[in-house]
């Protein structure tokens, strides 16, 4: 009789294990202003989640091309188990995945990852927007998953935004309906909304409204730059991290109000659109594919004196920024040499020439920055004349204005881990992170540093949900090394803490200020090199 009962608690065993490898989840609810949500509580982790949160009314029909509206009440129970859909957007990344319901105008929803218990109270707060330079990109990419940081105490907000024509069209017609007299600027007013909502909200999950974090990669880090930089948003943050970008020229920097329209209203007459009125009863798909034939790549963002009152160097300058701690960075290779030798191989005469063509008052200083007596210092070279051009230079600049022009702490990285070999030989690494299939992309060259968009799934300790690489040991130690340097920043606004490198703030004017450079092993060095930034600092005329 033993023996049998005992088989018949293996066999129970056996299948209740069975069971909660499946379906790990208990519904939970939680009420916020608008109404009761029912999310999932992962009873093998403790984390709640709520996907597809509304926050927002759907900027359809009439809303198309106005500024968000707070979302409306609801009665009984939403369920928000599921991620809303994605942004309407076309395939401009081929290497962007995403875990969300399909494409809608109807997309202003977030996202929530909480560990708090029945009892917790005022835990830090970090809410992540994604990048894909406003034209692309989802809050349910697996690589902004909050589930990692979330087990470290952390409450973890992603957020949708509008994109593309949908998020940044200017118009004589739309600033002429708007209260401030401008237009444009529709996905950072997303972002400003969401976090008003997470002010107003996130305490119902646990999560301090007094203790915010905004963070984003590529146009995430720009938007982080710009809800500094805002009237609307900077007393709603407490603390900022980006990841290569800020909205500085010539990284998506933004344009006047008139230059923006004159954008706007060309667009509409070529594809002959008549007015904002007959604009908005095209569905959505007619727009999308009108927008894609015009080739052009996003709208520009807009100094529309309401969300954007100046440029950043002017707002910085004046101190007008949020004051709060800052944690930036970028990569060591963003893009390949190859964008800036157009074609021409990696020799000395061949990068002389290219400099000459591209800076023809300034190419002796530019060659004395940038050593070039071999094929590799070539390849360096061009890769930070590149990089510099693309998104390190405005970043760099980010940094250099909030050390300047605050007394808060400013931390600088540089990300330079080498990803591992591919899964699937048959692919390739894309320019947005992942990957794509190889005959869709051209060649990529054997990277000497790490990539553009590299870091997302270290940095949110999310390689296990990214499959694309092999991943191995020292990838797993960088992971937890630059996670905890985040999670650290969120919760103190100093990244530093138990089982990291020391990390030392930067101080004004430091011509060699100290740089975390993450890695396996992760260590503090002194700045090199950031004379070619002032360099371009005066090349670009943002000097002040």
């Amino acid at each position: 009789m033993k023996k049998y009962l005992k088989a018949v608690a293996l066999f129970l065993l056996g299948t209740s294990l069975a069971f909660s490898q499946t379906d790990n989840s208990l519904p939970v609810q939680a009420t916020i202003k608008t109404g009761t949500i029912e999310g999932n509580y992962n009873v093998t982790n403790g984390i709640s989640t709520y996907f597809g949160i509304p926050f927002a009314k759907p900027p359809v029909d009439e809303l198309r091309w106005k500024a968000p509206v707070p979302a409306d009440s609801w009665s009984g129970v939403k369920e928000t188990k599921s991620f809303g859909p994605r942004p309407v957007q076309g395939l401009v990344f081929g290497d962007m995945s995403s875990w969300s319901d399909g494409v809608s105008e109807d997309c202003l929803t977030l996202n929530v990852w909480t560990q708090a218990k029945r009892n917790s109270k005022d835990l830090p707060v970090l809410v992540y927007f994604y990048g894909g330079g406003f034209v692309a990109g989802d809050a349910s990419e697996p690589r902004y998953n909050g589930e990692s940081m979330a087990k470290k105490g952390v409450v973890v907000v992603t957020v949708n935004y509008r994109l593309g024509v949908f998020g940044f069209l200017a118009h004589p017609e739309l600033s002429a309906e708007a209260s401030y007299k401008a237009s444009g600027n529709y996905g950072l007013l997303d972002q400003a909304l969401a976090l008003q909502w997470v002010k107003d909200n996130i305490a119902a999950f646990g999560g301090n409204p007094n203790q915010v974090t905004i963070a984003g990669e590529s146009a995430g880090s720009i938007s982080v730059s710009y809800q500094m930089a805002s009237p609307l948003s900077r007393n709603l943050i407490h603390g900022a991290i980006g990841e290569s970008g800020a909205g500085i020229r010539p990284t998506l920097a933004p344009v006047s109000v008139s230059e923006a329209e004159a954008v706007g209203k060309e667009f509409l007459e070529k594809a002959g659109v008549n007015s904002i009125a007959e604009a908005r009863k095209l569905s959505a798909k007619d727009l999308l594919e009108i927008y894609q034939e015009s080739r052009r790549f996003g709208f520009p963002v807009v100094i529309d004196h309401h969300f954007l009152p100046k440029t950043l160097p002017e707002i910085f300058v004046a101190g007008e920024q949020a004051q709060v701690p800052l944690l930036l960075g970028w990569n060591s290779a963003e893009i390949p040499g190859g964008a800036f030798m157009q074609g021409q191989p990696n020799t000395t005469e061949a990068f002389v020439a290219k400099v000459k063509e591209t800076y023809p008052e300034q190419w002796e200083e530019v060659l004395a920055l940038h050593p070039h007596t071999s094929p590799q210092e070539v390849e360096w070279a061009a890769t930070n004349l590149a990089s510099d051009r693309f998104i390190s230079y405005s970043t760099w600049k980010w940094f250099d204005l909030h050390r300047s022009h605050s007394e808060q702490p400013v931390y600088r990285y540089l990300y330079s881990k080498i990803r591992p070999d591919l899964v699937d030989q048959s692919r390739v690494s894309g320019l947005a992170g992942g990957t794509q299939r190889a005959d869709s992309a051209p060649p990529a060259p054997k990277p000497i540093g790490a990539p553009h968009a590299a870091e997302i799934e270290y940095a949110m300790g999310n390689l296990p949900l990214v499959k694309d690489y092999a991943w191995t040991r020292d990838d797993f130690k960088t992971s937890e090394t630059f996670l905890n340097f985040f999670t650290n920043f969120v919760k103190t606004g100093n990244p530093n803490g138990e089982g990291v490198p020391t990390w030392t703030a930067a101080k004004a004017g430091d011509q060699a200020p100290p740089v975390m450079v993450i890695d396996t092993e992760s260590k503090e060095v002194k700045a090199e090199g950031d004379a070619r930034y002032f360099f371009h600092d005066r090349y670009y005329k943002n000097e002040k």
